[in-house]
This record gives structure tokens, sequence and C-alpha cells, in this order.
């Protein structure tokens, strides 16, 4: 080495993204008519952000929000809950949220306010377990809220790592409670794995609320104990706090029922107290039958997609295809090694391909950039596809 020439090593920069949470919730509320602040019509709505229920109890808006929602908040803190967004939507009336049009219209701008927001991984609409349900002669029961539902549960599909809790509607029990759930999953769609409904509703001594809010801080609280990665964990077999009993107290035949229906029960244990007992999905697949399951995949291909976003401004080109696909089982061995993954071995039970085959020309001139994942979460018996597709036309 020449004198006066000195050479200094650095790391490379990560292209690694944090890694992706989990806990944050979202409660969307709706603002009366009455109470629409100066010059907002239908579909405007104010957000609060909220580190613990106090802020909202000091912030000079909050009694603009509906009450069932105040509830939620205050309970998701309650259960452990960290971090919550409240919404609140400037509704005309009922009417606005009973047919596909006008609950598109209504809820449009916070949807989309929603896809910007990519860290709120849990949705409740608390307020929505107050609509009415229609009976039919042959037994059948139709809730007002299932159009609302079946929007957001589309919106979490498409935002992949975002899961809708739902209440079970006001009054409804026994035999009813599963015939509405059978109505809710009439369309059985993929986007039924995003969602779980909740049963029944909660008691803080007289006051009787829906149990989402509760729910959601039951969610944020298993993540937050059992880190890094705790959407292994079912949010079940655990303690509901804040609450005294539940509306209706179910033995162990009912709660059984329910849970092989598909309704998650909420249950008295003595010495335990009130317990979250189920933990499954809407969904009637196997593969998506439990939570936690879901919630594993969702979580990887979200974190995959923010790990490589910088690949869209790389060229398209063999050399970067190996790189990606080194990066992605990278990542797929960290998760491994902390027990969401199959295999005896890291890379045992895992695929990753990005070649000519998943980036056909088409792909390329659209200024893509496509993986191909297959794993199996420990909470599943077959593998699972992740298509990771990266950038897009401009």
């Amino acid at each position: 080495m020449k004198p006066g020439i000195s050479i200094q090593h650095t790391s490379l920069p990560t292209r690694r993204y944090g890694i992706v949470r989990c806990d944050i919730a979202g409660i969307i509320g709706i603002i009366h008519r009455d109470d629409w602040p100066t010059d907002a019509s239908a579909g405007d709505f104010l957000e609060l952000p909220l580190r613990r229920p106090q802020e909202l109890l000091d912030h000079p808006l909050q009694g603009l929000f509906d009450r069932p929602s105040r509830q939620a908040v205050r309970a998701f803190f309650d259960n452990g809950g960290d971090e919550c967004h409240l919404y609140g939507v400037c509704v005309e009336d009922e009417k606005q949220l009973l047919e596909p049009d006008s609950v598109d219209h209504v809820l449009g701008p916070l949807l989309e306010r929603l896809r910007g927001s990519e860290d709120i991984s849990l949705l409740a609409v608390p307020c929505a377990a107050y609509m009415r349900c229609e009976f039919t002669r042959t037994g059948g029961v139709s809730g007002h809220a299932d159009i609302l539902y079946k929007l957001l549960l589309s919106h979490c599909q498409q935002m992949v790592n975002r899961f809708l809790i739902i209440d079970a509607p006001r009054d409804l029990h026994g035999p009813a409670v599963l015939a509405w759930l059978e109505n809710l999953k009439e369309s059985r769609g993929d986007e039924l794995s995003f969602g779980a409904v909740y049963y029944p509703w909660l008691k803080s001594g007289e006051v009787l609320m829906p149990p989402s809010g509760s729910v959601l801080g039951v969610f944020a609280r298993t993540e937050r104990e059992h880190p890094p990665f705790g959407v292994v964990w079912p949010p079940a077999n655990t303690p509901v706090l804040g609450i005294t009993h539940p509306q209706v107290e179910l033995d162990w035949n009912e709660s059984s029922a329910m849970a092989a229906r598909g309704v998650n029960p909420i249950v008295v244990q003595p010495g335990r107290g009130v317990l979250v007992f189920g933990a499954r999905t809407l969904s009637i697949e196997e593969r998506w039958e439990y939570v936690n399951s879901r919630r594993i995949v969702s979580m990887i291909a979200e974190q995959l997609r923010r790990d490589n976003e910088w690949v869209v401004f790389e060229q398209n080109s063999p050399s970067m295809w190996k790189v990606l696909e080194r990066d992605v089982k990278a990542r797929l061995d960290e998760f491994w090694a902390a027990g969401m993954l199959t295999g005896e071995a890291a890379g045992r039970d895992y695929l990753v391909r990005c070649d000519r085959e998943t980036n056909p020309k088409e792909a390329r001139d659209a200024g893509q950039m496509n993986v191909q994942v297959s794993l199996r979460p420990i909470t599943t018996t077959e593998h699972i596809t992740i298509d990771l597709r990266l950038g897009e036309a401009v």
C-alpha cells in the first residue's frame, strides 16, 4: 500500500424493513348527523391516534364519537393494547349502510385513508353490532351490518396484513347467532379468513358492550407478550380484563358447539375468570381455520413485500432475481428459527423462486418483479403459496 492512502471498510446499508407490527388497532365508529362538525358531509371522517385512554377523554372532540366506539377504546387499553386509531365517519342515517353502493360511497374516503395506514393490522366496528337483524320464516337471520362487514373483509384481504374482529349482533343468542353467521358466510370467498366472530357481549358492572374492543386488546397483548413474532400464538385461552362477566354464561357444551361452527366463545372459567376461548376465522377452508394460521401467512407476506420494495428501481435481470431469492430466503430462515415455519432444518420445508418463469416478458414490461414462495406455517398441514408481486407499470 502506498504511503498516504488509507482504506476504510464500511458495511453496506441494509435494505431490510423493520419487523412488521401486528398489534396496532383501528376502531371505526360513526358520527351522527346532529354531531357533524361544521361544513362536514357524509363520508367525511375524523381520526384520533391514541396511546392511552386518557388521550381520548381529554380530547375536545371525543363527544362526537359514538358510545360503543369510545367503550371499545377503553377496553382495548384495559386488555394490554398499546396503540389504536379511532375513526369517526359522518353518516346521515342507518340507511346509508344497508346497500352496497351507499356503503361504498360513505366509507370510501376512510378506506382510502386506511390503505395508506399500513401498520394498522386489526379492525373492529363495535357500533355495527347495534344494527338490527331480520328473521325469516325458515329460521334464517340476516344482519343490517352484514354488507358493511363484507366490505371490510374484502378490504382486509386487499391489505393482506389486516384482520377484522366482528361482534355478534345485539340480543342475538343461541341458534340465532349460528343462523346469522351462516348467512354472513354465504359468499364462501377467500376474504372470510380475514375475520373472526366473538360472542357473547360483555358487561362491566351494569354496562353492556360488544366484545370487539376487549378482543382487539387481547390480540395486541398476545402479540406483545411473545416477541418478536407474536402472531404465532393464538389469541385464545386468555383472560379478558376490565370486565366483570359476560352477558350470557355459556356451559361447556354450548361453547364447544359455538366454536365448532366458527363462533369464538367468551366463557367463565372458575379460578381464571373470563376467557377468550376460541381462535377460529370465518373460513371453511381447513388451512385457514385458525386465526394464527391466517395471521402468520399475512405477516410473512407483508414483511417480504416491505423488505423488497427497493427492487422496483432496479434492473429486472437474472442477477437481480438471484439477489431477491437470497434476501427472501434469509428472511424465511429467520422466521423458521423463530418457530413460525415447519422443517427439520432451515430451508428444508420452504422454497423461493425468482426466475424467468415467475418473471415472463409481459411482467417485466409492466415493471413487475415476481417472487413465488412456498411454505408451511406450523399451524397448518399443507403448503401455502405466496405470490410476491413487486412494482407496477408507471
